[in-house]
């Protein structure tokens, strides 16, 4: 199965107000593992970005200025996507500038159905603890340490691994290993176990004597008897 995880930056918070895309980034899964095939382009907005936006992302207007325009980019993204889900942490935002863009270009609209929005996921696992991607990460340790900016390519790399966590994360106890045993149960460190001599199970020649005193008298007749007395 193919999903692309799928983030985007832009210079406010909403394209009805004249706000643009500055930034996609794609990745590729396929069975939930990344395939290393990615999409990533920084886009000229033709507009000023907004110091507050800069903040967040890094990303100033001169920096911004002569890169590729969204139409330049806009066949070579859907390419890209092609027919798969689209993971996105908060699908709302980035659904409505990636179709506003593709829209205002003469391109059809991504169906909103085709988006898996993690935000709704992690949610609704873990009703009422924050949600942003920094704290999905905090909660699954995922290294998040090079995110000091938003970054849209880095981000899809980590939401890449929230969504497996969310999904269900690694099994390690169903992966077969012929590593030797490490002592550890369950996440835990197991007890070291002290070790015993082997018992000896073989009966001395008194038990043995008893225990055929004990038939003799419990059954006269036993055909083992008549066989020993043969």
């Amino acid at each position: 199965m193919r999903e692309v995880v799928f983030d985007t930056e832009t210079t406010g918070f909403d394209p009805a107000e004249g706000h643009r895309l500055v930034e996609i980034g794609c990745l590729e899964l396929v069975h939930l593992v990344p395939t290393g095939r990615t999409f990533h382009t920084y886009l000229d907005p033709q507009r000023d970005v907004p110091a507050d936006a800069a903040r967040v992302h890094g990303l100033t207007t001169e920096f911004l200025s002569g890169k590729p325009l969204f139409s330049q980019k806009a066949q070579e993204f859907l390419d890209f996507i092609a027919d798969s889900p689209l993971v996105i942490h908060n699908a709302a935002f980035d659904m409505k500038f990636i179709n506003a863009e593709l829209v205002a270009h003469g391109f059809p609209p991504v169906p909103f159905e085709r988006a898996v929005d993690t935000l709704l996921m992690a949610r609704r696992q873990f009703p009422g603890a924050p949600a942003s991607l920094d704290a999905l990460c905090k909660r699954f340790n995922i290294d998040n340490s090079r995110r000091d900016k938003h970054g849209a390519l880095l981000d899809s790399e980590l939401l890449a691994e929230v969504y497996l966590e969310l999904r269900g994360g690694r099994q390690p106890g169903l992966v077969l290993s012929n590593a030797p045993y490490s002592g550890m149960v369950g996440g835990e460190t197991a007890s070291p176990r002290t070790y015993r001599e082997p018992r000896p199970h073989a009966p001395t020649p008194e038990e043995v004597e008893a225990h055929q005193n004990f038939v003799r008298n419990m059954v006269k007749e036993a055909l083992w008897l008549q066989h020993d007395k043969s």
